[in-house]
């Protein structure tokens, strides 16, 4: 089958950009898209890229460029107040789409896209990239081939919001969250820069218990900037994962007077040579037999953890197109996501008490961001044709309401 073809909105600032980065790892995908057209309205940034990477038809208006190149699949990668206003006029013009996470900043939001998109029959998928690096889709195999015994419980310490962490705790237990129980606070810090340029001086910190239907409970927080960043742990009965390393508590091949002895093992990058450059061939424990997870986007030469979280994002979208799948991540997965984060909040609101999930409706929380959102554009994100002219901040309202990025 020919690549499909891809265009993308939203080209990044800087060089760094996830859209760069996005845009670099399409280029290298030649067997599953063609990059045909880029749309910023950041005119010299957008005549740059175009350069860069080669595409000629550049754009400054979003739905002018789906009306002239009717693409296969639109990456939507403009700041996240931006993104259900395209995505929706995408699914109007009939275009599946690939949308940074959240999934939108309300749930029911992200539910009127689900519902333009089935209505339109297109596919869409949400860029959730922790669970899909290399080390997470070990850890992942570790779990379910039984490494760790009986899992008992989870320890979450994630520092710019809980989405990613809770993510990557739910796919490594594979199993769905039964109820919340959360607190928040803003707190003082000492003077830091915000992602949209603001020198600030508190920030949200907040914890929380979440109880899954497996029985492990997992314990959260997001910390203040300072000593502790991001990491998390899963315990079992017969081991833990903590942060790059697996470590049962004893080794079944060891000879008798050793088997009080710790087994560690930590994962291992190994990488192989293609055309005089390394590249990773997989990740790995050496346990007995090894649990070895093989990197599919070696021939391409996507070696990083998040360059191979991007590979597999626009893979699944090529997939679930071509061969009339579900998306791998999409909104059954998102939804999930979604809720565990407002559910925190909701908890704190209530005075600590334990919510239940699913949840039964919207949060307070939810309407505080709608509210903020229309006093910010002047418009609802499901007004698209208000909002395809604005000029997004990179500061959403999710982070100036809740702390979250």
């Amino acid at each position: 089958m020919d690549p499909l073809r891809i265009a993308v909105v939203g080209v990044g600032a800087n060089e760094n950009s996830r859209a760069r980065g996005y845009l670099e790892t399409i280029r290298k995908l030649t067997d599953f898209y063609s990059l045909c057209a880029l749309c910023d309205r950041t005119g010299p940034v957008l005549s740059g890229v175009g350069e860069q990477f080669r595409v000629k038809a550049l754009y400054d208006d979003a739905e002018r460029m789906l009306s002239s190149e009717k693409p296969d699949v639109l990456f939507v990668l403009v700041p996240t107040d931006g993104q259900t206003a395209i995505a929706l006029t995408a699914a109007h013009h009939k275009v599946n789409i690939i949308t940074e996470i959240p999934a939108a900043i309300t749930l029911s939001l992200a539910d009127e896209l689900d519902t333009a998109c089935r209505e339109n029959g297109l596919k869409w998928e949400i860029a959730e990239n922790v669970w899909r690096w290399p080390q997470e889709q070990l850890k992942q195999q570790i779990v379910a081939d039984g490494l760790l015994g009986e899992l008992t419980h989870a320890r979450l310490s994630y520092a710019s919001g809980s989405y990613h962490g809770i993510n990557a705790i739910r796919m490594i237990l594979s199993s769905e969250a039964r109820r919340v129980m959360g607190y928040a606070a803003e707190v003082k810090t000492q003077p830091y820069t915000s992602v949209g340029g603001e020198l600030l001086s508190t920030r949200w910190w907040e914890g929380g218990i979440i109880e899954f239907s497996n029985g492990v409970t997992c314990l959260y927080e997001m910390p203040t900037p300072g000593a502790r960043g991001s990491h998390w742990e899963i315990e079992g009965t017969h081991g833990y994962l903590s942060g790059g390393e697996l470590v049962l508590y004893r080794d079944p091949s060891a000879s008798r007077d050793r088997r009080g002895e710790l087994f560690r093992q930590e994962i291992q990058f190994v990488n192989s040579e293609i055309d005089g450059e390394s590249v990773l061939d997989h990740v790995r424990v050496d346990t007995s037999p090894p649990v070895v997870w093989k990197n599919p986007f070696r021939r391409h030469k996507i070696s990083s953890p998040d360059d191979v979280a991007k590979a597999s994002i626009l893979y699944s979208m090529y997939r679930a197109i071509t061969e009339s799948a579900d998306p791998e991540y999409g909104m059954a997965n998102a939804r999930k996501d979604m809720e565990l984060w407002f559910a925190v909040r909701e908890s704190a609101r209530l005075g600590n008490q334990w919510v239940e999930l699913p949840l039964a409706g919207e949060t307070q929380l939810e309407r505080q961001f709608l509210n903020a959102y229309q006093q910010r554009y002047g418009h609802s994100p499901l007004s698209p044709a208000s909002l395809l002219q604005t000029d997004f901040d990179r500061t959403s309202v999710i982070w100036t309401e809740a702390g979250w990025l």
